[in-house]
């Protein structure tokens, strides 16, 4: 079975994640209960389940909050708490790549934060199927969401998973 695709941003209360959603889709964003599209090109897209407010920051689990039927791509942001392993489980065990952004320093932290807390997600991310990449939440949002752009456009392409805006043609 080939994987499916997590696109997730971790980090503290208010480090800039959904800034980072935001950008993304060029517009404001929240979580939702369908299937969106994503725009990576002007008429190429892929169909996303966003999850933006963390299940820590609304104390549910994942797997409530998503109410699309298995997506192949799920966006969600996940906040640096003990309880980010669970949602980190929820999808490795429903067989995800998971691709993370943590952002640290994240956006309003007045310190640098040390790179390796004590709560085990980079030893349980590292574990799995998984790329992680450190992005200081202080400087541009557009390189961070360009990486993230970029990643979605490969993992569909070569999945075939890309799809195309019809255009109307006026006779």
């Amino acid at each position: 079975m080939e994987k499916k695709l997590l696109i997730g941003t971790l980090g503290v209360l208010h480090s800039g994640k959904t800034h980072t959603w935001n950008t993304l889709f060029k517009r404001v964003v929240k979580t939702g209960k369908n299937m969106r599209k994503l725009f990576l090109t002007d008429d190429e897209y892929v169909e996303v389940f966003l999850v933006s407010g963390s299940p820590g920051e609304r104390h549910m689990y994942v797997g409530d909050i998503i109410t699309a039927e298995k997506p192949e791509i799920i966006l969600c942001s996940l906040q640096y708490t003990k309880e980010v392993i669970d949602t980190i489980n929820y999808f490795i065990d429903n067989n995800y790549f998971l691709y993370i952004h943590w952002l640290n320093p994240g956006y309003t932290e007045q310190i640098e934060p040390p790179l390796f807390y004590t709560l085990g997600v980079i030893n349980t991310l590292l574990s799995n199927d998984s790329l992680i990449g450190v992005r200081n939440a202080k400087t541009d949002v557009e390189g961070r969401v360009q990486e993230i752009r970029d990643f979605i456009y490969g993992w569909a392409k070569s999945r075939g998973l890309l799809l195309t805006k019809k255009l109307k043609i006026d006779n």
